[in-house]
């Protein structure tokens, strides 16, 4: 029992202590120092200080001193940061963002129940943080100039204090906010005005009005700097406020009256935020929204009532009720079971599901860090990071796209004097999206480098033994792109830090394939290059294509499914001993599943003329491979929940499983990888079915 809780302890750890770091990571990000010298977002910087708080905390309650250590270092100089007395330069944020780094590999260390192998590093990586030069204290200033009174800048924290002197030494004036609400909502009420200020300016201190007032109500002062005129700061805050500038004792004037329009002053400099060696979260923790759970108990509660209905119709129909109008019940109670199972499916589905952005922001880390190792220049935009999958697959999708954007930054960009001399910006350019279709996610890696070299790709063919000059002649485009998926494969002429030893994209084919997705490349000497993932939403439960066998019936992952064609014998060509199709200028090799699992050949109705005038071909793929697969018919669609095999049968190739179609209906799950390995690889053959 005790080491149930133990382990209960250690996941909850693990999951929260992941999500903290996560964030440090994507908020330190947003502390990029912006062009033009601008201080950093406030906001965001007390963001990444409550973060590395909590880590300290966390850290020490759970036991994990190196990380509390190194926690406690970056709370401090965050803080350093915070209080004006250090520049935030792009030296002392590459320190601080090798912090979620370390700590991410800290929290693996503890998953796998290994030595603290970090502690080391964690020692120097403290050193560090606290290595650096306090910055040289600007003259400020005064807060005792402000018409604020002892009883306000007496109970302002340090921190309030600087902030409300940043306010003022960057021109910006200050307004008293006067506000009050119920009792019951006064924290959900500064929320609501707290979002409608703060596009105007800062939020430097909030707090309780010294003023008696209604007792069912609680009436704060938000001290507010802003270079916004007082009528728009009255517009934010609501007619129910009352909004005054804070005027300066030397000046003696009201600010009411001399603060410019917003026209008659420049704006603030724009702040522009930026946007292991795997980047896999260790928590299998998914934070689910309350509703979503309460939507689910609520099916489960309407399904025990259908249950209960079956259970009455099962009595009467015991009892000796009349049938028909029984039957009318039990096909009524059918319909509402299945449209709450359909409810309970989807549900389920759903708490399974996260942003894509939890990958993305660790990309985003990655690329700044990789750039500045090979001294170039590399701008990473990112869109679609809203776009949800399912938990397991986004953290399997983790490696793949790590080497995709790798492979990048060290092959594809080229150095900075070189893209000048191509007339192209300095900086390169990778592009990472995501787009929800269908029961599908596509996600493109693009970059705007060099761009595959074809030529390279098949002269390193012909060195590696792959095939004879003849044949990598013969070879279409796509054939040749395929190439760098190989294992082993490499066109670098040099072995770098970062790649050269042709391990990446064999990684990325073996992944991608493994979570049934589909690779396309598309590429432009001098342009750049696209990698386009295809990838089911979730794997919990498969979407299955139908396909008749000689009277047997198959189930293909539709995920796997390209498209599905109509084509005479005559279409069909044979090149040595294989049959191909060609389809829109490509040849994909084709296989007849019947002659493939040494099926009798025939249709299932002997009355038809065999073979057909027409035959039923299903272009499947997986990664970057294409295979025409050869079938009796095609019967359908319906989603399945695959079964593994039992022991006898595990091995049987090009079967993944088995499901039941209903009626007690057991058909075989086709593994459309190992069909296509075989075929394409031409692996020997095993029977099946």
């Amino acid at each position: 029992m005790a080491d149930r809780r133990s382990q209960k302890a250690l996941a909850d750890f693990l999951s929260e202590a992941q999500e903290t770091i996560d964030q440090l990571g994507r908020e330190l990000l947003g502390l990029e120092v912006a062009r033009g010298g601008a201080e950093p977002d406030p906001e965001v910087l007390n963001t990444v200080f409550r973060a590395a708080h909590s880590l300290k905390g966390l850290a020490a309650m759970f036991g994990v001193e190196r990380m509390s250590s190194l926690a406690h270092a970056l709370e401090d100089l965050l803080d350093e940061v915070r209080m004006g007395r250090r520049v935030l330069d792009a030296e002392t944020l590459d320190v601080l963002l090798e912090a979620p780094e370390l700590m991410g590999r800290m929290i693996a260390e503890e998953a796998a129940g290994a030595p603290p192998g970090s502690a080391e590093a964690a020692e120097r990586l403290a050193a560090r943080l606290r290595a650096g030069a306090a910055a040289p204290a600007p003259a400020q200033p005064d807060p005792s100039e402000l018409a604020l009174g002892p009883e306000v800048l007496g109970v302002l924290t340090e921190y309030e204090l600087h902030r409300l002197q940043s306010n003022l030494a960057r021109g910006a004036s200050l307004f008293r906010v006067q506000v009050g609400f119920p009792l019951a909502t006064f924290d959900r009420g500064l929320a609501d005005l707290a979002a409608r200020l703060k596009p105007l300016g800062e939020i430097v201190s909030t707090l309780p009005s010294r003023e008696p007032g209604d007792p069912d109500r609680i009436a704060f002062d938000v001290l507010f700097g802003t270079t916004e005129g007082l009528d728009r700061v009255r517009a934010a805050a609501g007619a129910s406020a009352v909004v005054a500038a804070v005027p300066r004792r030397a000046a003696g004037v009201p600010v009411e009256s001399e603060v410019p329009a917003p026209s008659d002053r420049p704006s603030p400099p724009p702040q522009s935020p930026d946007p292991t060696e795997s980047i896999r979260s260790v928590s299998q923790a998914v934070r689910v929204d309350i509703h979503k759970l309460d939507r689910l108990m609520n099916t489960v509660g309407e399904l025990v009532l259908v249950k209960t209905s079956l259970l009455a119709i099962g009595e009467r129909l015991r009892a000796g009720e009349e049938r028909v109008s029984l039957g009318l019940e039990l096909q009524r109670e059918s319909r509402a079971l299945e449209r709450k199972l359909d409810e309970l499916q989807s549900g389920i589905l759903e708490v399974r599901m996260v942003p894509l952005s939890q990958v993305f922001d660790k990309l985003a880390r990655m690329v700044r860090k990789i750039s500045r190792e090979v001294g170039k220049a590399v701008e990473l935009e990112v869109s679609g990071g809203e776009v949800e999958l399912d938990k397991l697959i986004v953290e399997d999708l983790s490696d793949p796209l790590m080497h995709l954007i790798r492979n990048a930054i060290d092959h594809a960009i080229e150095p900075p004097e070189v893209r000048r001399r191509a007339g192209k910006p300095a900086a390169g350019r990778i592009a990472l999206s995501a787009a929800q279709r269908g029961n599908h996610v596509v996600i493109g890696v693009e970059d705007d480098g060099a761009g595959i070299d074809e030529q390279r790709i098949r002269e390193v063919a012909v060195e590696r033994g792959l095939t004879t000059a003849e044949g990598v002649r013969e070879m279409s485009r796509r054939e040749v792109m395929n190439l760098i998926f190989v294992p082993g494969f490499s066109t670098a002429r040099q072995v770098t830090s970062l790649s050269g030893r042709g391990v990446g994209m064999d990684v990325v084919k073996a992944n991608i394939a493994r979570l049934s997705g589909i690779i396309d490349i598309s590429t432009a000497p001098g342009t750049g290059t696209r990698f386009e993932l295809t990838l089911p939403v979730t794997l919990a439960i498969v979407r299955a294509l139908l396909v008749a066998v000689s009277g047997r019936t198959y189930a293909v992952p539709l995920s796997s499914v390209i498209e599905i064609l109509a084509v005479t014998p005559a279409e069909l060509r044979t090149i040595g001993t294989r049959e191909v199709l060609s389809l829109r200028g490509a040849t994909l090799p084709l296989v007849r599943l019947a002659t493939l699992f040494r099926l009798p050949a025939g249709g299932p109705n002997p009355a038809l003329a065999w073979p057909p005038a027409k035959l039923h071909v299903v272009v499947v793929g997986l990664a970057q491979e294409r295979l025409a697969v050869a079938v009796d018919d095609v019967v359908g669609q319906q989603d399945v929940v695959v079964k593994p095999l039992g022991p006898a049968l595990q091995g049987v190739r090009g079967v993944a499983g088995a499901t039941d179609l209903g009626n007690r209906r057991t058909v075989l799950v086709l593994d459309v990888g190992a069909i296509i390995e075989e075929v394409v690889r031409e692996a020997p053959r095993e029977a099946a079915g």
